[in-house]
């Protein structure tokens, strides 16, 4: 786990420990990561935590597979997604195996990544902040493919995007809003992990929000 990880769980886990019932409630981390995601968060906090991704740890807290393919033994308390919906192939029927999945009244409590609002001045602004000495990570990437494209950042950007076959927030949102009702729905900072910056630095900076924190529950 690298450090910039490890800031982005330690931030996130004070949203999401905010917005789930309490514990010893039963709850599953969608895409959790090689990493354990919250997993770990949950279980010092007294969850009953299971993690399912394909590329998840070892060990019994964990599913080796993708969360379309898991069937729960009985539905939970809780969801917790952490930027994996943008990824997946069918999002439509992600959100229906995520309802079913929820006891009547269960939370589903989701960060996810706007990269529709991920304009060229926010792009530039991270750039420029890039801290050296850490590992490469996904916006060292972009800086110098950009660069070598030639292209404008919205060519660029949307292009890669569009070949990733990435989900917009807005379209996430309204497919949750077809099964969930929303109790919270909110902009959020998204770089300060690996820029090595605090939240609130991101926020005053005036740059676009790209971070999307959302909590909803199922009727």
């Amino acid at each position: 786990m690298t450090e910039a990880d490890r800031r982005w769980l330690d931030a996130g886990w004070r949203f999401v420990s905010a917005a789930l019932p309490p514990a010893p409630a039963r709850v599953i981390e969608i895409g959790c990561g090689p990493a354990g995601g919250f997993v770990p968060f949950l279980d010092s906090a007294g969850y009953d935590a299971v993690g399912v991704d394909p590329e998840g740890p070892a060990g019994e807290r964990f599913r080796r597979l993708r969360f379309e393919h898991y069937a729960p033994p009985e539905p939970v308390d809780a969801l917790v997604t952490c930027t994996a919906l943008h990824h997946v192939d069918d999002l439509d029927l992600m959100v229906d195996r995520m309802a079913a999945a929820l006891r009547p009244g269960g939370v589903l409590v989701m960060v996810e990544w706007a990269r529709e609002r991920f304009d060229e001045r926010t792009a530039t602004w991270c750039f420029d902040r890039l801290p050296t000495g850490e590992e490469d990570g996904w916006l060292h990437h972009h800086t110098q493919r950009w660069h070598q494209s030639g292209l404008p950042w919205p060519a660029y950007f949307d292009g890669w995007a569009e070949a990733e076959r990435l989900h917009r927030a807005d379209a996430i949102v309204a497919a949750l809003g077809r099964r969930f009702q929303t109790r919270s729905l909110a902009a959020a900072p998204y770089f300060f992990a690996d820029l090595a910056i605090d939240e609130s630095a991101e926020r005053a900076a005036g740059v676009a929000l790209t971070g999307v924190r959302y909590v909803g529950a199922v009727g």
